[in-house]
């Protein structure tokens, strides 16, 4: 197949093309990291902003490609792809290449989903190969269970210290109850201590950002060193939640993210946590952009979930905690 045979797009000027007359073997052996993409001409463009944002160096849809050693070709929404792009990948692949979902690759080199780049054949695909395996799913009841029982038991005289500060600073109750969305898109009610000032939402539902002044001097004490999770625990020995997560969110919310954010609801294909990927690697969140940054680490969570990742994201909890990291 020449190099003219289909149009190409060279969206990195750092690397000749193969069979040019500046190719040289010291540009083959840096080439390695070059990433080639095949895609439907539509997305061409999107698929371009991400690879260059993250810094990575590509070309898409490009077929004059001489030794496929050592070489890396990721496709984009396979079912769109035409017969001339599916047996040229075929065909490298049988010749060395090595040959994978552009999304697949993503998530190793980048430790997150890039959302934007999202589509039906990806999450699909992906329930199905990344059913949660039984022994999985009772070692995390089990963690929930214990971890919750342990910290319920350790934490007995903070909550104690916290119910008092809060009834003397402001009047109203102790605890808060708010409707969340949690596994299978199904409502439930989530147990904080309040921090916030009893009419905080007179005026309807808005994001919680830094420096609100709806928030009392104890709730900013109590939401920076997470004390004002703590009742959750009791919804995850109830098992409307985990202990590791996707954070639940408000209706009223979700309704306007899953307008601007992709796929935004399959984050309910988990339960919920008191914490998770997202709050350890991005610890704030009051905005749209804020809540899209979270959802590329939701998503690579569902995909990728396991004990251990959830051993390491309650130490990095810790270690947030006990530095003061948090909202």
């Amino acid at each position: 197949m020449s190099d003219n045979s289909l149009a190409f797009r060279l969206t990195t000027d750092v690397f000749p093309l193969e069979g040019s007359s500046s190719y040289s073997p010291k540009a083959q052996a840096n080439s390695t990291n070059l990433l080639y993409v095949y895609t439907p001409e539509n997305d061409v463009a999107s698929i371009a902003e991400v690879l260059k944002r993250n810094n990575i160096p590509h070309i898409v849809n490009h077929y004059g490609i001489r030794d496929y050693r050592d070489k890396t070709l990721c496709f984009c929404k396979i079912s769109d792809l035409d017969d001339t792009q599916l047996n040229f990948l075929v065909n490298a692949a049988s010749a060395g290449a090595r040959v994978e979902a552009l999304l697949d690759h993503l998530d190793k080199r980048l430790n997150f989903v890039e959302t934007e780049l999202l589509h039906a054949d990806y999450l699909l695909e992906n329930s199905q190969r990344q059913r949660t395996p039984a022994p999985y799913q009772w070692q995390k009841r089990l963690l929930d269970v214990g971890m919750s029982l342990l910290l319920l038991t350790l934490s007995l005289p903070i909550w104690l210290l916290t119910a008092l500060a809060i009834k003397l600073e402001s009047p109203g109750p102790v605890f808060f109850q708010q409707r969340r969305t949690g596994l299978f898109n199904q409502e439930f009610s989530i147990f904080k201590f309040r921090s916030m000032c009893v009419d905080a939402e007179k005026d309807g539902a808005r994001w919680a950002s830094k420096n609100d002044s709806r928030i009392t001097r104890v709730g900013n004490f109590i939401r920076k060193t997470r004390i004002d999770e703590l009742p959750q625990l009791l919804n995850v020995l109830k098992g409307e939640m985990s202990i590791v997560g996707p954070r639940p969110e408000r209706e009223v919310f979700i309704h306007d993210l899953e307008k601007q954010i992709p796929f935004y609801r399959f984050r309910h294909t988990v339960k919920p946590g008191v914490t998770g990927l997202a709050q350890v690697r991005y610890t704030y969140g009051a905005s749209v952009e804020d809540a899209m940054h979270k959802h590329r680490h939701d998503i690579y969570y569902i995909k990728h979930q396991n004990f251990w990742m959830d051993v390491r994201i309650l130490l990095d909890t810790v270690r947030i905690v006990l530095t003061g990291q948090g909202v």
